[in-house]
């Protein structure tokens, strides 16, 4: 019972899942030829929403660009995302830590909503999310990663400033009359969870068996990768959003620099691929990169979380990131349209270059520029997080607890 506590009842270190989470990306990527994305899915997703309503999208560029043939079941990235909810469920099942949270103040299904179709619309123009754009994007050496992560991190500060304002967070609801005591929780409701959790990724193996014996290796390995990204990233409750809104709200640097540790790793391994044949997935460096990562940061804020935070979160029950998960289809599913019908293209991406680091600067001095980078990264998130505490951040601190001595 120590072990399973370990593994089902604590949070794993961060550090660990998502250097895990590396290893895994860069080996899914050697095997299959394609990166951890889940955006991509949504959009074509969005795309057969409207065919079962009778539009055709089959002549719309964006997917023409992003392919909408087969459905989420026949596809590598369908099954990316299913692992990825299906993993994260079974470990909240296993934890026995599922319960329906639904928001106290109903705005923030709203907000939500508004977030999720700010972040997708913004991810899909620039071609990626954190993972795609982000996260596997600076293994492949495509140079628009770093336009995005940048980008996105100006986005989520201004997301901050958004968010802590008293007309986006409402007043407060207040109860009357006597606390309610906390209604104790029936037992064996709460035992059933493991048991279900058992039976998920029974019926789950057997899927990936199935894809196995079926001659589908691809859609099999899909499977596995997913529901692992699914399993680390609700134990080490990796959310990219708080890797960047912590820095701007309490200057706290750990998620940001746990990220940095496992893209090191997924570089490293990545690089081994590319140099021995795979080929590098380079998205273009154009102003739809730039105006994508600021939205999708200032999204995520507003939505409260990103991709896989919102996934992880909605497999705990929580309603609001459900919400947050339409409202992320339909912001990508509105760029697929506006990107010929609207001449978003033409304006924002068109002519633009597919940077690929290894061809201008050569391997080596790619590989270790982009280690330097993502060690700087990773010390600047340090002293970020000191400069926060002894430095700005507690001179804020001592000066409101002047204000509230004068007040009182």
């Amino acid at each position: 019972m120590g072990l399973y506590h370990k593994i089902f009842k604590e949070y794993w270190n961060p550090y660990l899942a998502i250097s895990i989470a590396g290893v895994i990306s860069a080996l899914y990527f050697g095997i299959t030829g394609t990166v951890w994305a889940v955006t991509g899915e949504f959009t074509r997703f969005g795309g057969h929403v409207l065919q079962w309503f009778g539009i055709d999208v089959s002549q719309w560029d964006y997917f023409k660009l992003v392919g909408l043939q087969g459905t989420s079941i026949t596809r590598t990235d369908g099954w990316i995302v299913i692992g990825m909810l299906v993993g994260a469920l079974i470990t909240v099942l296993l934890s026995n830590s599922f319960k329906i949270r639904v928001p106290k103040q109903k705005r923030r299904l709203v907000q939500g909503f508004t977030g999720g179709i700010i972040a997708g619309f913004g991810a899909r123009l620039a071609l990626g999310c954190n993972l795609a754009a982000f996260f596997t994007g600076v293994p492949q050496f495509s140079f628009h990663a770093w336009i995005f992560m940048l980008t996105t991190a100006i986005g989520t500060y201004f997301g901050v400033k958004v968010v802590n304002t008293k007309w986006w967070r409402g007043k407060p609801k207040l109860l009357k009359g006597a606390i309610t005591p906390p209604v104790t929780e029936n037992v064996h409701s709460r035992n059933i969870q493991p048991l279900l959790g058992l039976l998920f990724a029974c019926v789950y193996a057997g899927v990936i068996v199935y894809f196995f014996i079926t001659d589908k290796p691809l859609l099999a390995v899909a499977c596995i990768a997913g529901a692992l990204f699914g399993i680390l990233i609700e134990r080490g409750q990796i959310c990219f959003t708080s890797a960047f809104r912590d820095l701007w709200v309490s200057g706290r640097a750990i998620m940001s620099k746990a990220i940095a540790v496992g893209m090191l790793i997924s570089v490293v391994l990545t690089f081994f691929y590319i140099q021995s044949g795979s080929l590098a997935l380079i998205k273009i460096a154009a102003p739809s990169t730039v105006i994508g990562g600021l939205l999708f940061g200032f999204g995520i804020v507003l939505a409260g979380g990103c991709e896989t935070g919102m996934m992880y979160r909605a497999m705990e029950g929580q309603i609001l990131y459900w919400v947050v998960g339409a409202g992320n289809i339909v912001g990508a599913t509105v760029l697929a349209y506006g990107w010929d019908h609207l001449g978003i293209f033409d304006m924002l991406a068109k002519d633009w270059p597919a940077v690929n680091l290894i061809v201008h600067w050569g391997p080596y001095t790619a590989l270790i520029v982009t280690i330097m980078m993502l060690l700087l990264w990773f010390f600047l998130s340090g002293w970020w997080e000191k400069r926060f505490r002894y430095g700005t951040g507690f001179k804020q601190v001592k000066q409101s607890q002047i204000v509230i001595t004068k007040e009182v």
